[in-house]
């Protein structure tokens, strides 16, 4: 069972990992072994109830990787075509 201090951890935690390498939800899902929806609904509704200064950073990367996030699936299907041109 999730406990309340574990929770406020794990939402400080990931917040603090999000601002500090710029990553995504995906990515920070990846890192701690919990899913994407977990990530989510930390930083976007437990963060903001936790720390409101914290939620702000978290929200403003996660709208730059939103604006950001045409590009990079541009750029993976380029290497996915470029890879199978080469076998």
């Amino acid at each position: 069972m999730l406990t309340e201090e574990y929770g406020r951890e794990r939402c400080e935690t990931i917040a603090e990992y999000i601002i500090r390498t710029k990553d995504t939800v995906r990515g920070a899902a990846a890192e701690f072994g919990v899913s994407k929806s977990t990530v989510h609904k930390d930083i976007t509704e437990r963060l903001g109830k936790i720390s409101p200064s914290l939620s702000a950073a978290v929200k403003s990367v996660l709208e730059q990787n939103k604006a950001e996030r045409h590009l990079r699936g541009g750029e993976a299907t380029k290497q996915k075509y470029r890879r199978m041109k080469k076998n």
